[in-house]
């Protein structure tokens, strides 16, 4: 909990200077570096998370590494969170930051469960109906599970619509023995 709480004031502090210097989508950007390079590179992750290496030493091989990948406003957002020692939360940061940026460009997440993979009509229907119920822009994320055996979960803050074979046969069932409509 105090490590998302962390990650969150840190994700703050660097939108807040992104909003003044107007450059979301840069860093943005090399935040995806970074988040790629943390997830592919063992190495590189498991030494920001070594807490043997001095803090200085972190730093120059960090500006070393980064410097001409990233913008300097990034490398001197890692220079700083690797001088509190805090380089070991930069997965949370960037998550945080993600979450962070599209709520301010309205953007909603929505994670979808599907039995196999659905076609780009049914992406695209899928998109507009949501759009519509949530008048924002929406990204779908799928995760194919093939015990749904049909159709599709998809979740967004409370709200569950549940168009799975499952769900619709409980729902024929109910209705063929209440007689319900």
């Amino acid at each position: 909990m105090i490590n998302i709480k962390a990650s969150r004031r840190y994700a703050l502090a660097i939108m807040g200077i992104v909003d003044e210097m107007n450059n979301l989508d840069q860093v943005s950007e090399d935040f995806e570096l970074i988040e790629r390079m943390i997830k592919e590179v063992r190495e590189y992750a498991l030494f920001l998370k070594n807490p043997i290496i001095k803090k200085e030493k972190k730093k120059q091989i960090l500006s070393v590494f980064l410097k001409g990948r990233v913008s300097d406003l990034t490398l001197q957002f890692v220079e700083f969170v690797t001088s509190k020692k805090r380089e070991n939360l930069f997965p949370e940061i960037i998550q945080q930051f993600y979450q962070l940026r599209d709520e301010r460009l309205n953007i909603l997440n929505v994670p979808v469960q599907v039995a196999a993979k659905i076609t780009t009509l049914q992406e695209q229907q899928l998109i507009k109906r949501l759009e519509d119920v949530t008048k924002k822009k929406v990204r779908l994320k799928y995760e194919v599970d093939p015990s749904l055996i049909g159709g599709f979960k998809a979740q967004y803050g409370d709200t569950v619509w549940d168009a799975t074979a499952k769900r619709q046969l409980e729902w024929l069932m109910k209705i063929a023995t209440t007689g319900a409509k």
